[in-house]
């Protein structure tokens, strides 16, 4: 049985519902939201999250499954060209164990820039001091809010950089 977080109320549906000021959508689809990660570990960082709420890969439909790799797939195109990028690095986290922290199903698609120093893997878990868990330890949250801070823009960033990826999505 996988472990799940627990968040309520679920921040991704609060953000969906525009209870979240923070959010910027780059592009809205009949199954996805694809919006700017909060938490920018690299310039560019995006999430595409199911409309549904749904925990994890296990629980999406063939129909959300698809979509969710036809949204990641036109961000990645649109953040090459926006960004030139050394590389795209895709991934999503089933339960506590894996790192996942929202229990609502998102995809990350992040932009691999020049000069990046955290390594290969997911970056919340690469940049932080310390990031390394003994095998079969769940994610301890309690130095969370000060690591994200280190890495949280304003919410003016977060809308210019969503104008400038949305300006790149293929036609």
């Amino acid at each position: 049985m996988i472990e799940l977080p627990v968040r309520d109320p679920c921040d991704l549906c609060e953000g969906m519902a525009g209870r979240e000021p923070r959010w910027a959508v780059i592009e809205e689809a009949e199954h996805t939201l694809t919006v700017i990660n909060p938490w920018q570990f690299e310039v560019g960082q995006c999430c595409v999250i199911t409309r549904r709420h749904v925990a994890t890969l296990l629980d999406l439909s063939a129909s959300e499954c698809a979509a969710v790799m036809a949204s990641a797939q036109r961000v990645a195109q649109a953040l090459v060209a926006a960004y030139r990028p050394l590389g795209i690095l895709t991934f999503q986290n089933n339960g506590v164990y894996s790192g996942q922290e929202t229990p609502h199903f998102h995809f990350h698609v992040v932009p691999r820039q020049p000069g990046s120093d955290w390594g290969i893997g997911p970056p919340q878990l690469a940049t932080f001091d310390g990031a390394g868990r003994e095998r079969g330890a769940s994610h301890d949250p309690s130095g969370d809010a000060q690591r994200r801070e280190r890495v949280r823009v304003s919410a003016q960033q977060l809308t210019e950089t969503a104008a400038l990826i949305r300006s790149n999505l293929p036609q």
